[in-house]
Formats: structure tokens, sequence, C-alpha cells
């Protein structure tokens, strides 16, 4: 009996440890199996067009989908875009998710507390959409007593204007297009927002609106998110972005997605995102 009582110890203990060994390789398999080294997982939000956004069949496009593609090949990976809502971004990083967010986004040092950058790759720069009846021809124009400045809430322009227009209403709307309906309307006398935006609603309101260009900004600068510490990819993206600027990559992404906005921020004056010049 006391044999019999040894033997049956045994194989628990032993059966204890098989089932050990497999759960360990299990466990081992499935976190290889989340990071596949032949793909590289993009997130973006795909509702910033030409920069990120879907082609007619669905599929995403744009000047950033592009940049991803033209990455991928460098490492000679596949490539998967995902398309994530804004406050879903930082976090597909950190939850390994995604290996890099590449959605318009600006460099700041908020961000920077949970993820690592590249090295900017574009600049986003504001301007002011103005009613043709308000005489403006200057941003400083906006500042005096009497004028209305239309800002969406929570953007850059909003606090442009709460730093430089002391002297004007500052009217903050939830919604970009409300703003430009504003000015369009003669509601307000100018609204700020990024050149890109304020360049198509000038665009869709010619009659009643105009461009006007804000000198002397510090750009904001766009960057590629990659996960804190992830420092292999980071190098390898740093790399990419000089060469890939040197050889006209940005200049090509341009001329496919942009050619008309080039012109007309020629004329205007602006400066345009993938000029990284002083």
């Amino acid at each position: 009996m006391k044999h019999k009582g040894l033997v049956l110890v045994l194989v628990i203990v032993l059966a204890g440890v098989m089932l050990a060994a497999c759960g360990s390789n299990s466990s081992s398999s499935s976190s290889s199996d989340t990071k596949d080294s032949k793909k590289l997982v993009v997130a973006m939000e795909l509702a910033y067009p030409p920069f990120e956004t879907k082609d007619a069949d669905g599929n995403p496009s744009g000047v950033s989908v592009d940049f991803a593609k033209d990455f991928a090949a460098y490492l000679g990976k596949d490539i998967e875009i995902d398309n994530t809502a804004w406050d879903g971004l930082i976090p597909s990083l950190q939850s390994d998710k995604a290996d890099m967010v590449i959605s318009s986004m600006t460099i700041t040092d908020e961000r920077k507390k949970t993820v690592d950058f590249s090295d900017p790759y574009a600049n986003a720069l504001l301007a002011v959409l103005v009613n043709k009846n308000s005489n403006i021809t200057a941003v400083d124009d906006l500042n005096a007593k009497g004028k209305k400045v239309a800002v969406k809430t929570g953007s850059t322009g909003e606090s442009f204007a709460q730093k430089n227009l002391p002297n004007a209403e500052i009217v903050s709307l939830a919604d970009e297009s409300a703003c430009a309906t504003e000015v369009a309307q003669g509601k307000a006398d100018g609204f700020i927002y990024d050149q890109l935006t304020i360049y198509r609603d000038q665009q869709a309101n010619a009659d009643t609106t105009a461009a006007v260009y804000i000198p002397n900004q510090t750009p904001e600068k766009w960057g590629v998110a990659v996960k804190k510490g992830n420092t292999a990819l980071l190098k390898e993206l740093n790399t990419f972005i000089a060469k890939y600027q040197k050889e006209g990559g940005f200049d090509k992404l341009s001329d496919k997605y942009l050619s008309n906005e080039k012109k007309a921020f020629d004329q205007l004056g602006f400066k345009w995102f993938f000029d990284l010049s002083n």
C-alpha cells in the first residue's frame, strides 16, 4: 500500500510538471504571435484627407499611407494599416497593438511622456480665414475691440488667439465647419486654424472669404510615434526619413496628393508641409 501511494504521488507530480511545461510553451507561443516580425502594423485615423483617408473602395489611402508603405518596403516587411480613433492611437502603442503611429501627429512635450517620436517629417502652421468685408489683411488687424474671432475649442488656433489677440472677442465653437460658416456669413471677422483647412474653407467660400498667412510662427512638427523605449525602430525611422527627404520622397507624395494645394500655398506665401528649413 505504501508503494502504491508513493507511485500515485509520483504520477501526480510528473503530471503537474508536464502541464506546467505545456502551459509555459503555450504562453510563449502566444506572446510571439502578438508581434509578427515580418509585418509592420501602423495605426492611423483615416479621417484627415489627403494625409489619412480611404479610397473609393474603402481601402486606406493618402500621404501617410504611402509613406508607411514605403517605410515597410525599406524594412522588407509587409504592412497592416490599422484604422484607429484618435484617442486610441497612443494606447495602441502602449498595448503592442501597433508598432507605430503615423497620423499627422504633432510632437508635444506632453505626448513625449508616453511615447517616443521620430525626427520631424512635416510642419503644420496656422492661417486665418477672413471675411472679405472685414478689411483684414493681417492677423494683427484682428487684435482690436469689436473684432470677433472664431476658433475651434481645444485647437492650437484657440491657444494662438487667446495669447496674441487679447483685444478681440474670441468665440470658441466645437466644430471647424461652424467656425468657417461664421466667417462666410459675416458673423465673425476671422477664423484661425491649420493652413490646409483654411485653404479648403476659402475655396468652398470663395465669394465671401479670403485666406491670410500668419508670419513669424513657430511651426508645429509632425513625427512618427513609437512605443516608449523602442530605440531600434526609432533608429530605422530616423535613417529612413533622412533618406526619404534627400531622395525626394515627400516631393513625390506632394505631386500625387497635394499638387493643387502646393500651388495655392506658394501663391499665398504659406510654408509647405515638408519644407523643414528655418
